[in-house]
């Protein structure tokens, strides 16, 4: 997720929510794998230890330091850990090179990726089961699953091409073939105008997915850090359209006013 550069700021502010630490440091984890810059094989063979970490996990016998500690926080033993699980997986599958065919397939990948571990952590937290309604539920489901979007769209539109030149495909296959883009454009240095137009299609529903994500829960929500999350995500995204840097005080800033606002 774009969002890691942030977690440790969001967390040092958000002390009653440390138990979600756990589950950002294996998405961290994860996502460091996943990533263009990082050795194939080394990637597969670290997820694969990760894979049977997951399940050692879900077995409440734990050998790596972050899932020990997810697994010794109070609410553990009532939760179930296998959305881990479908990350984890579909992280390998990323990884693989794995194409997503349709565009129907791309929020059940990024629900796997993110939302579902996000979701976990409101669990472990204590934060969204405890005392609400249904409603509020039904809120922060859609709120998770914009949110992952989102973040997969942003992430792909940075990274397309790097993941090109490594053979793996970043966009839903029968989009390409509908815009008439193929490997080379993906991989051309100065994108073709077909691409342009595709790729802005895609920041664009990115940006209404992080809009999606922060009308979803309420002010005064106990779910701040995700209305801060899809702040600086659609932050990060517009700046990255203009081609522009963002300060890292201005993003300490922006969620420490997303935060106070939530908070009412």
């Amino acid at each position: 997720m774009g969002s890691v550069r942030y977690w440790s700021w969001l967390f040092a502010h958000q002390a009653s929510r440390a138990p979600l630490l756990g589950v950002y440091a294996l998405l961290a984890e994860w996502s460091a794998l996943t990533d263009p810059a990082t050795e194939p094989s080394a990637g597969r063979m670290k997820l694969a230890w990760w894979q049977d970490e997951v399940l050692r996990l879900i077995a409440r016998a734990p050998v790596h330091p972050i899932c020990a500690y997810l697994a010794s926080l109070p609410r553990a033993a009532e939760v179930d850990f296998d959305p881990l699980r479908q990350a984890v997986n579909a992280s390998v599958a990323e990884l693989s090179g794995v194409p997503l065919e349709r565009s129907a397939e791309l929020e059940p990948h990024a629900y796997a990726l993110r939302a579902a571990p996000l979701a976990l952590a409101s669990r472990l937290a204590s934060v969204a089961f405890d005392g609400v309604n249904a409603l509020d539920e039904i809120n922060l489901g859609i709120c998770l699953r914009a949110l992952a979007v989102a973040d997969y769209r942003a992430r792909m539109t940075r990274d397309y091409r790097r993941e090109a030149r490594l053979g793996r495909v970043p966009f839903p296959v029968d989009e390409l073939l509908a815009a008439g883009i193929d490997n080379a454009d993906l991989c051309a240095d100065q994108p073709p105008p077909r691409l342009e137009v595709y790729l802005a299609q895609q920041r664009a529903l990115a940006a209404q997915s992080y809009r999606t994500a922060a009308l979803a829960l309420p002010d005064g929500s106990r779910q701040r850090h995700l209305l801060v999350l899809a702040a600086l995500g659609l932050k990060h995204l517009q700046r990255r359209t203009a081609n522009l840097e963002s300060p890292r005080a201005q993003d300490m800033l922006l969620a420490w006013s997303t935060a106070r606002h939530a908070h009412g």
